[in-house]
């Protein structure tokens, strides 16, 4: 089985930002994609497009990671839909495993082609060289979030995380 990680295309404009996924969204991923969306806000993006028409999978870490991004958005936005991050064209697969953890709330989904507000240009993403604790503390992170989101997560994800939690404690010794 592929693990290589999904990879991660921007574009920018005034206030907007579209993430590209193209291909498995995993944990491997998931840490640059917090990276690049955090940096974003920091700079004053305030509206965001998820493009996933090229995401064949995204694993729970990757999940949880998008999650905790939903909900950061969700908390800053004034008024029902401002805040919200938009996903656009979802596969089948993805938009259930968003409704099967109870994530759906968090996004707007869209099909069709980009609606962009303005002219766009490319922004590099640079990937985050995260070590083996940084990683292990984003997957720990974003099952946290999972189970925080929706009590009916804490059945599926307590083991991973109770498992994350051990494995963070050894390799912080």
């Amino acid at each position: 089985m592929e693990s290589s990680s999904a990879k991660l295309l921007v574009l920018v404009g005034k206030q907007f930002a579209c993430v590209k996924i193209a291909g498995r969204a995993n944990f491997n991923s998931s840490i640059d994609f917090r990276t690049l969306v955090t940096g974003l806000l920091t700079k004053g993006f305030s509206c965001f497009v998820i493009d996933l028409s090229e995401c064949v999978l995204m694993d729970s870490t990757f999940l949880g990671v998008l999650a905790g991004f939903g909900l950061k958005m969700r908390q800053s936005g004034e008024g029902v839909t401002a805040g919200r991050v938009t996903l656009l064209n979802p596969s089948a697969r993805v938009t259930e495993l968003l409704e099967n953890l109870g994530l759906l709330e968090l996004f707007r989904i869209t099909h069709g082609k980009l609606a962009a507000p303005e002219t766009l240009e490319a922004c590099a993403s640079e990937p985050a060289h995260a070590s083996r604790e940084e990683l292990t503390r984003a997957c720990l992170e974003a099952h946290e979030t999972l189970m925080a989101i929706n009590p009916e997560n804490v059945a599926r994800f307590k083991d991973v995380a109770k498992f994350l939690a051990e494995d963070l404690e050894k390799l912080r010794k």
